[in-house]
């Protein structure tokens, strides 16, 4: 669940049982906005989240992509979603 804290945006897991303040996952504005776009969609892919930046921000279609896969590949690494590759 993406929540502001102390005025910034972070990734939390759901209940009590998934609370651990050490792997809490602050999101610039940007990342924030992608994570919320990841949710709309479900079961999204880079390619979609690519189109989404394009389309919201002026940025070169390489640049998304780069951007995208390394904030992916940030929340796979922490275990804030599941089965991505």
């Amino acid at each position: 669940m993406l929540r502001k804290v102390c005025g910034e945006n972070v990734i939390v897991g759901e209940g009590l049982g998934a609370v651990n303040f050490g792997k809490l996952l602050a999101l610039n504005e940007t990342a924030a906005w992608l994570w919320e776009q990841a949710v709309a969609i479900g079961d999204f892919n880079v390619e979609q989240l690519t189109q989404k930046l394009c389309e919201e921000y002026e940025i070169t279609v390489d640049e998304a992509r780069n951007d995208v896969t390394a904030l992916v590949n940030e929340w796979n690494s922490v275990g804030v979603i599941e089965n991505y590759e």
